[in-house]
C-alpha cells in the first residue's frame, strides 16, 4: 500500500506590542513609533489581502517539504473565488507515487475538500480499472479539518491564510528584495493557533491524521510574504511545525473552473487511507 504514504503530499495577522505604562518619555516615545510602524505593515497586508481575495484564483509554482523529505514541487491553478480548488501537477517520484503512474508528473485535484490524483488503471483493488483515485479530506484533517475545507469558506487558500495575517503578531518588514525576476517588499508575521480561524480545525485532528502526522504539533504559523507592484503577493511562504509552504504566483485571475472527474472513472481509497493512518502511528 506504498502508495497510500504519497497521497497526503496533495497538498496545505493587529499586531501586539508590549505596554508602557510607567515607562519613561523616550520608551513611550520609542513604543508609539513601533505601533505607527506595525500599523503601516498591516495597512500594507491588508491591502495585500484584498486584492488576493478579490481577483479569486492565480496560476501557482509550490513546493511543499515536511520531516526532512525531498521537496515535492507542483504547478497549476489555484482557485478561492468559490470555494478552495485547484489544478495541479505534481513531481510523482517525490510524491513517491510511482506505482500509481508512469508519468513524472501527476495531475492532482482539490474539489469540495477531495482530493482526486490522475492514475494509471490499476489491475486489481479499488482502482481497477480506474483514471483517478478519489481521497476524501476526512482521510488527511480529520472530519472537523475537512468540513472546514469545504464550500465557499476558502479555508486553506492563499486567500484565507492571508486574511488570518490580521491577527498577527510580530510583524515585521524585512526590506526590499528581488524574488522570481520582481521587486517586492518581505514582510513576516506570527498567527498562533487561536487566530487561525477556521484552518484551526484541520490541525486539531493531531498526530492521528496524515496531516498531524507530517507537521507534527502546532501552536503557530510562521508566514512570510513577498508583496509586488498592485499590492499583490509575489511568494507566499508559511512553516507549519515541521512543514514548510512556499508558493510562487505567476499570474492572478482569469484561470479555468476545476471540476471534479466523472464518477465513472474514479476509485475511492479514502477507507483504505484512514486505515493506513492509524497503522502508522
Amino acid at each position: 500500500m506504498r502508495y497510500m504514504r504519497g497521497a497526503v503530499w496533495a497538498g496545505v495577522a493587529a499586531a501586539a506590542l508590549a505596554g508602557t505604562a510607567g515607562c519613561s518619555a523616550e520608551t513611550t516615545k520609542k513604543a508609539a513609533e513601533a505601533v505607527s510602524h506595525a500599523d503601516t505593515i498591516m495597512a500594507a497586508l491588508g491591502r495585500a489581502t484584498d486584492r488576493t481575495e478579490a481577483l479569486g484564483s492565480a496560476e501557482v509554482k509550490m513546493t511543499t517539504e515536511a520531516n526532512g523529505a525531498t521537496p515535492i514541487a507542483m504547478e497549476g491553478t489555484y482557485s478561492w473565488g468559490h470555494g478552495y480548488a485547484y489544478d495541479v501537477r505534481m513531481d510523482t517520484r517525490a510524491a513517491k507515487m510511482q506505482t500509481l503512474t508512469a508519468s513524472p508528473t501527476i495531475r492532482t485535484l482539490l474539489v469540495d475538500g477531495a482530493y482526486y490524483y490522475d492514475v494509471d488503471p490499476q489491475p486489481s483493488g479499488p482502482l481497477k480499472g480506474k483514471e483517478w483515485m478519489k481521497v476524501d479530506g476526512s482521510a488527511v484533517f480529520g472530519t472537523a479539518g475537512a468540513e472546514a475545507m469545504r464550500g465557499n469558506s476558502g479555508a486553506g487558500s492563499p486567500a484565507a491564510s492571508m486574511r488570518n495575517l490580521k491577527y498577527a503578531s510580530d510583524v515585521e518588514d524585512l526590506g526590499k528584495e528581488t524574488v522570481d525576476g520582481k521587486s517586492a517588499t518581505h514582510y513576516r508575521a506570527v498567527i498562533d493557533k487561536s487566530h487561525m480561524g477556521k484552518y484551526k480545525d484541520a490541525l486539531a485532528g493531531g498526530d492521528d491524521t496524515l496531516f498531524g502526522s507530517a507537521t507534527g504539533t502546532v501552536d503557530a504559523i510562521t508566514m512570510d510574504i513577498w508583496v509586488g507592484s498592485k499590492d499583490l503577493p509575489v511568494r507566499f511562504k508559511e512553516v507549519i511545525g515541521t512543514m514548510t509552504v512556499t508558493m510562487d504566483f505567476e499570474k492572478f485571475g482569469a484561470t479555468a473552473d476545476v471540476k471534479a472527474p466523472p464518477a465513472a472513472q474514479t476509485g475511492d481509497v479514502t477507507e483504505l487511507m484512514k486505515k493506513a493512518a492509524v497503522q502508522q502511528q
